[in-house]
């Protein structure tokens, strides 16, 4: 699904020059969980953004599901965003001016899906966060885990395969993180593939592989019970 070969991020500012991500190689299954770790600086979430295309690369490959990524143009990157990666952020990223229904709705509205399904759709994945009793608000008037599940179901809308999220439980307590994750582990089981930055080992925890990273370098791959490298 997610195949990266010599990946390298440099930022340049004039003559300085700062190494982000060191060449790395990885390599995500279909239908694995995997977490990515390491404090702040490491390089984790360089490499989530060039996952997401949201980045590029400075040196390497990168395989998106069978496709070169770096051949593709940005109305084609654009398209692989919408339909084949979900995002869930540490910040929500909801609209306040709109319901919950609304920020459920707009992906399906950008990939110019008619409004009776794009509505019957997001119902049914409010629902499934366990929002049905909350389309109408907006996200001024949810808690934090609520925001979040109401992000997850907005990521969930175009069927994409992957679902990214960066620090999904940076800005929640203890509670709510620990649903966050059991819907992510239920999405999961579903067959989507997931992967999940965070530097808090009690979430990794909800990972089946974790790589971990480290001064821009990845330092240790792990599934349970046995190491990858």
């Amino acid at each position: 699904m997610i195949t990266l070969r010599g990946i390298s991020k440099v930022y340049r500012n004039g003559s300085l020059e700062v190494q982000a991500l060191s060449p790395i190689d990885l390599t995500i299954e279909k239908g694995e969980f995997v977490a990515i770790m390491g404090s702040s600086g490491s390089g984790k979430s360089t490499l989530m953004n060039i996952i997401g295309c949201l980045d590029v690369p400075t040196t390497g490959s990168y395989m998106l599901d069978g496709e070169e990524v770096h051949t593709l143009s940005e109305e084609s990157l654009a398209r692989v965003r919408n339909r084949k990666i979900g995002f869930v952020f540490q910040s929500f990223n909801l609209l306040g001016r709109q319901t919950v229904l609304q920020n459920v709705e707009l992906p399906m509205m950008y990939a110019g899906i008619a409004k009776p399904e794009r509505t019957e759709r997001a119902l049914a994945l409010l629902e499934k966060v366990g929002l049905k009793d909350r389309v109408k608000h907006r996200p001024t008037e949810l808690s934090g885990g609520q925001k979040q599940r109401v992000a997850i179901a907005r990521a969930l809308t175009m069927n994409a395969p992957i679902l990214l999220a960066d620090e999904p439980t940076g800005n929640l307590d203890t509670k709510s993180s620990h649903d966050i994750m059991g819907l992510f582990q239920q999405i999961h089981g579903e067959g989507t593939t997931i992967v999940l930055v965070t530097h808090e080992p009690d979430i990794a925890e909800h990972a089946g592989r974790v790589v971990w990273f480290g001064d821009g370098k990845l330092i240790k791959d792990t599934r349970k019970g046995s190491a990858v490298t």
